[in-house]
C-alpha cells in the first residue's frame, strides 16, 4: 500500500473514502470543524455519530472531493491512546474493504499532541486492518485487490506526521512479512524453503544471510536440533541473519533467536488434531517475527548491530524419531533427558542460545510459541516475558513491557526464581525437557536459562501469535506478534535518550 502525507484542506482531498477518527470526548469539537465544510451529507452523518468505540457512520458528501466519508469511534480511555488509534484505523480499513475503496485518506485528530506517533499508529492500524491472506483462493470473482493508496491528513506539523507515517508503513509491512510466513502452507515452508525465503529477504533489504545445512549443523554438534529433526524427511537448517551498519552504537551485538519449528505434530508424543495440531503451521511464529523484525531494522536503518539466529526443523513421528527416554547431548555439552517429544521448541532454542554466546552478545532476546501454559496464564492477546536475574534485569523487563504498551504487542512478566528449576532436575541427565503441569511456561524458561551466560530475555508468544478469529487489526491466522514489539524495543535501545 502506498502511503503519503498531506496538509491540504479536507475539502480538497480527492479520494474514494475519507476516514475521520474521533472519540466521544471530542465529538463536539469534530462537529464544529466538519460543519465548517458546509456539506449536508456530512452534517447528517454527524447527527448519528457518538464517537463510541467500534462505531462507523458512512456519509456521502456533495461538496467534497472525497466520494465518501466515514466517521469512526475511538475509545476515550486515555491509557493506550495509540492502541485506540490503531483500532479505529482498522475499523476504517474494514469499512473501506467492504465498500471496495481503492484510495483512502485518514485524518490525524487535531486534538492529539503527538503528530508523529499518532500518524504511525493510524497507518499501522489501517495497513494491518486491510490485511487479507488470499494466496490459496481460486474462486474469487472480484477484481478488487484492496485499498492501494492511503493519504494521511495532518492539520499541522506535516514533517512529524510524515516521519511517523513512513515508520508506520515500514513496521506494518514487516508485520505482514511475518503474517505471510506463518500463514503459508507447511509444504511450502520446509526448513530449506524457509531459509531460501530468508535469503531473498536479506538480498532485498540489505542484511546478510548465511544458511547452514545439516552437515554444518552436525559439525557444530547441535544435538537438540538434530534430535527433533530425526523423525523428519526434510533436513534442518540454521540461518544466521546480520545487520551491521557503520554507525552502530553497540560494540557487541544484540542477538535475536526465533523458534523455527515449521510444523509440529508433537512427534511421538502426538498432539490431538482439533484445536492443536491443526494450527501447528504457526509453530514457527517466533522465527517469522524475527525475520520481520530484521527487515524492519534494516529498512528503518537502525544504528544497531543485530544478529538473528533461526534453527528450523519440523517435528514428526518418523521411523527414526527421537523418543521419550532419550538422552541428548546439546551444543553446550549439557545432557537433556527427553520425557516429552512435544517439548521440542526448547530443544532447538537451547542450541541456538548456546551458539549465541560465540558472539559475546550485549543482549539476547528469543521469541517462541513455546508453551500452552502461557496461553492458559495470559490468554490470546498478551505474551509472557522472562529474564535471567543478572545486573539490570528489572530494567530489561520494564523496558520490554513499556515497548509492548507503545507498540500494541503487549507482554507481562513471569518470574524465573531458582526454586522453579528444581522441577526440571533429571535422575539420569543434567536436566529433563519438561517439568510438572504447574508453571509450565516458567519451567520452560528455566530450561532455556541453562544455556545462557549473558543478559537474556525470553518471550513466550504462544497465545497472541495465531488467532482463530480476527480482533481489530489482528488478523485471523498469523498475527505477526512480536515484530512491532522488537522494533519498538530496539529503536529505543539504539537511542536511550528517547525512552
Amino acid at each position: 500500500m502506498k502511503v503519503s502525507v498531506t496538509t491540504i484542506a479536507l475539502k480538497e482531498l480527492d479520494v474514494d473514502m475519507m476516514v475521520v477518527p474521533c472519540s466521544e470526548d471530542h465529538r463536539e469539537k469534530l462537529a464544529t470543524s466538519l460543519k465548517a465544510l458546509e456539506d449536508d451529507g456530512v452534517n447528517r452523518a454527524l447527527e448519528d455519530f457518538t464517537g463510541k468505540k467500534g462505531e462507523a457512520v458512512v456519509a456521502y458528501p456533495s461538496e467534497l472531493n472525497s466520494r465518501r466519508l466515514v466517521l469512526v469511534g475511538v475509545d476515550s480511555d486515555p491509557e493506550n491512546e495509540f492502541e485506540h488509534l490503531r483500532d479505529s484505523a482498522a475499523r476504517g480499513a474494514s469499512t473501506c474493504h467492504d465498500l471496495k475503496v481503492e484510495t483512502a485518506a485518514i485524518v490525524v485528530p487535531s486534538y492529539l499532541d503527538n503528530a508523529e506517533m499518532s500518524a504511525q499508529a493510524l497507518v499501522e492500524g489501517f495497513v494491518l486492518g486491510s490485511y487479507r491472506f488470499d494466496r490459496y483462493r481460486t474462486n474469487s470473482s472480484s477484481s478488487f485487490k484492496g485499498t492501494q493508496r492511503l493519504v494521511v491528513h495532518s492539520s499541522s506539523n506535516d514533517k512529524a506526521a510524515r516521519k511517523g507515517a513512513d515508520r508506520g508503513r515500514i513496521v506494518a509491512e514487516s508485520v505482514i512479512t511475518a503474517r505471510d510466513l506463518v500463514n503459508t502452507s507447511p509444504d511450502e515452508k520446509t526448513p530449506v524453503l524457509l531459509a531460501k525465503a530468508i535469503e531473498r529477504s536479506g538480498e532485498k533489504y540489505g542484511y546478510t544471510v548465511s544458511v547452514w545445512d545439516k552437515a554444518l549443523i552436525e559439525d557444530e554438534k547441535m544435538g537438540g536440533l538434530l534430535a527433533v529433526n530425526r523423525g523428519s524427511m526434510d533436513p534442518p537448517t540454521f540461518s544466521i541473519l546480520e545487520w551491521q551498519p557503520d554507525n552502530a552504537v553497540n560494540s557487541k551485538p544484540v542477538v535475536l533467536v526465533g523458534k523455527g519449528v515449521v510444523f509440529d505434530t508433537g512427534g511421538l508424543s502426538l498432539k490431538p488434531t482439533k484445536d492443536s495440531m491443526d494450527a501447528m503451521k504457526s509453530d514457527m511464529a517466533g522465527a517469522a517475527a524475527v525475520i520481520g523484525a530484521m527487515e524492519g531494522v534494516a529498512r528503518l536503518n537502525l544504528p544497531l548491530h543485530v544478529v538473528a539466529l533461526i534453527p528450523a526443523t519440523d517435528n514428526r513421528p518418523g521411523e527414526n524419531a527421537y523418543v521419550p527416554g532419550d538422552v541428548v547431548k546439546m551444543h553446550s555439552g549439557k545432557t537433556v533427558e527427553v520425557l516429552n517429544t512435544d517439548a521440542e521448541g526448547r530443544m532447538i532454542l537451547a542450541d541456538a542460545l548456546s551458539y549465541a554466546s560465540t558472539y559475546n552478545p550485549e543482549l539476547v532476546i528469543d521469541l517462541a510459541t513455546l508453551t500452552g501454559a502461557a496461553v492458559v496464564a495470559l490468554g490470546k492477546f498478551v505474551g509472557a516475558v522472562m529474564t535471567n536475574r543478572t545486573d539490570g534485569f528489572e530494567s530489561r523487563v520494564a523496558d520490554m513491557v513499556t515497548a509492548g504498551e507503545r507498540s500494541g504487542d503487549r507482554v507481562h512478566p513471569l518470574p524465573l526464581f531458582n526454586k522453579y528449576g528444581e522441577d526440571i532436575k533429571s535422575n539420569v541427565a543434567d536436566i529433563k525437557n519438561v517439568g510438572s503441569r504447574a508453571a509450565g511456561s516458567i519451567t520452560a524458561g528455566k530450561f532455556l536459562e541453562h544455556f545462557v551466560d549473558y543478559p537474556w530475555i525470553h518471550l513466550d508468544i504462544a497465545g497472541p501469535s495465531f488467532l482463530l478469529s480476527a480482533d481489530s487489526y489482528r488478523s485471523v491466522g498469523g498475527t505477526g506478534f512480536g515484530v512491532r514489539l522488537l522494533l519498538d524495543y530496539l529503536r529505543t535501545y539504539s537511542n536511550p535518550k528517547k525512552k
